[in-house]
Order: C-alpha cells, then structure tokens, then sequence
C-alpha cells in the first residue's frame, strides 16, 4: 500500500545552516532514498524549495482564481519535500518515517493513499 512521508519543517530552519551543513544534510537525505530505491519500497522522492522561492497558493472563490504569491506570512512550517514508499503495512511506513535523517530536525508525517471521497 502507497504511504506518502511529508516532511514538515520550520520556515527559516534552512537559512540557519551553513552551505556546508546543508549540503551534509541533503547528502543524508540522498542516502536515504537510495537506501529505500535499494530495498524496492520507494515510488518517489522530491524536496522541494523553500517557500520564498516561487510558491504559490490558487484558490477559487465564484468562479474567479485568485493566486497569493509566497512567502506566507501566517506560515510556521513548510513541506520541504516527500517520499512516496510502498509497503504491505502502516507500521512498515512508521518505521520508515522513525529512520528518515529529517526526523532530526523537522517532522515526518505519514499519510496513506487513497480516494478523497471517503
């Protein structure tokens, strides 16, 4: 069963680290989805750049599209990016979760796939 591993972190967190730190701990974060691709369980993998960056949020509202541009002030976190792994149980992807390296320092939420209807 699909399980999408969000990786929630603060906003500002990334500019509190170095070059050098940032680049160890993305090195991390590649080991992992390599570690994962190796053991056949990962479908996916994106990070994805801070919010500052281009993100933007769309909402209608009457028919009309109206688009608020980032940074968001209201925002304390930010997904920095996911994994989509696939494994028979909930307690497999928790275990994934528990060994993600971004469990130090931001939080890893597991959801499962699914329709939204229900």
């Amino acid at each position: 069963m699909p399980y999408m591993l969000l990786i929630h972190e603060p906003v500002g967190q990334r500019q509190t680290r170095s070059e050098a730190e940032g680049k160890a701990v993305y090195d991390r974060m590649l080991k992992f989805s390599a570690d994962l691709k190796s053991r056949g369980v990962l479908r996916a993998v994106e990070s994805l750049t801070s919010i500052d960056q281009g993100a933007a949020r769309i909402q209608v509202t009457n028919g009309r599209a109206h688009v608020l541009d980032g940074p968001f002030a209201e925002a304390k976190e930010m997904v920095g990016g996911f994994f989509l792994v696939d494994v028979p149980t909930r307690e497999e992807a928790l275990a994934i979760a528990r060994e993600c390296p971004a469990a130090e320092w931001a939080t890893v939420e597991v959801r499962s796939t699914g329709p939204c209807y229900t």
